[in-house]
């Protein structure tokens, strides 16, 4: 039987989801308090490693074990002239990083994260989300399932990521339904696109989110608007959350799996820190829409979780001062 039947399962799993230690995010902060430096010097390295630590279920959380999990998924909605690249790209990148050569392979190397990639089965995109349902719920589910088991429940911190011709669209999509407004507040130009693209990519969005008004939650909404990477970024985050893992978000698309999950299970993302804000137009939005603060902000825009990528090596910081720094008491120096 697939891990996930039917959409309820995935809502059962959702609700079930452990919580965060707050015994240990208590040890921490008193250790904390207890290290060589002035109170707050460390300024949010000192919340990020708290944050490790009450997940971890320690005061001394480790982060050498970082997994970046990339998902590639295509979409129907492609056809539509709503990117600057052709379907076959999706593919094509898979391939590049199979063999290496991508941002996101340099940047997982340079932080020491294990790095895998899922295709799922990019011969068979989603369907156009303006004539119908981009995945059945089977579809959908499998997606999720996907993501969910692909987490290490070794590793130490998750980077969720995506490549598909198309998502920026989707994630777009996905954000109107949940949130309101007009497309045009939530499409960006994505891969490049001109003028004429991104009045496509508006329109496609509205035409969407109209066809589709009226759906139960934010797992249905990712259904009739979203991918098979984006439903499998949203069960990475939470196949992350059951084995109490913490997760760092890469840009726009990963933030609209995210929100899905957020609008089914409340706290769904307690275990979630933003990575960056990337220059995807809606991007920093949709992260006040969640409350959450980015780690970084340096004009990224090329997804594949290459943000938060960077954002291991804050997080490394972070707990490496928590964990390896000595106490007054240990170092024999005077407190204030």
């Amino acid at each position: 039987m697939p891990r996930f039947p039917t959409l309820d399962a995935i809502r059962a799993a959702l609700a079930a989801q452990p919580a965060a230690d707050p015994a240990a995010r208590d040890a921490a902060a008193a250790r904390n308090a207890q290290l060589t430096k002035p109170p707050g010097s460390l300024g949010r390295l000192e919340d990020l490693a708290q944050w490790m630590a009450a997940w971890q279920g320690t005061d001394r959380p480790r982060c050498d074990r970082p997994q970046v999990l990339i998902f590639a998924g295509n979409h129907g909605i492609s056809a539509r002239g709503v990117s600057a690249f052709p379907a076959e790209v999706t593919a094509q990148m898979v391939g590049n990083f199979a063999a290496g050569g991508a941002a996101i392979n340099q940047l997982a190397r340079a932080f020491g994260a294990d790095l895998t990639v899922t295709p799922l089965d990019l011969d068979r995109p989603t369907a156009d989300f303006t004539t119908g349902p981009a995945m059945s719920d089977a579809d959908c589910a499998a997606a999720f399932a996907a993501g969910w088991d692909a987490v290490d429940p070794t590793a130490h911190l998750v980077v969720p990521g995506e490549m598909g011709i198309g998502n920026t669209t989707s994630a777009a999509a996905l954000a109107l339904a949940l949130y309101g407004g007009a497309a045009e507040d939530w499409v960006g130009r994505g891969t490049g696109v001109d003028d004429a693209g991104l009045a496509r990519k508006a329109a496609v969005v509205a035409a969407g989110v109209a066809l589709h008004q009226g759906a139960a939650d934010g797992l249905d909404i990712l259904c009739r608007l979203g991918g098979r990477e984006i439903a499998a970024m949203a069960g990475a985050i939470a196949g992350a959350r059951a084995a109490r893992i913490p997760v760092v978000l890469d840009g726009f698309i990963c933030t609209a799996a995210a929100a899905c999950l957020a609008a089914t299970q409340a706290g769904a993302l307690d275990h979630v820190q933003a990575g960056h804000v990337s220059a995807e137009h809606a991007h920093g939005a949709l992260l006040a829409r969640l409350g959450l603060e980015p780690i970084l902000n340096l004009g990224l825009r090329l997804g594949e979780g290459s943000g938060a990528a960077l954002a291991i090596g804050v997080i490394r910081g972070a707990v490496a001062c928590q964990s390896g720094m000595a106490t007054f008491a240990e170092a024999g120096v005077s407190g204030a």
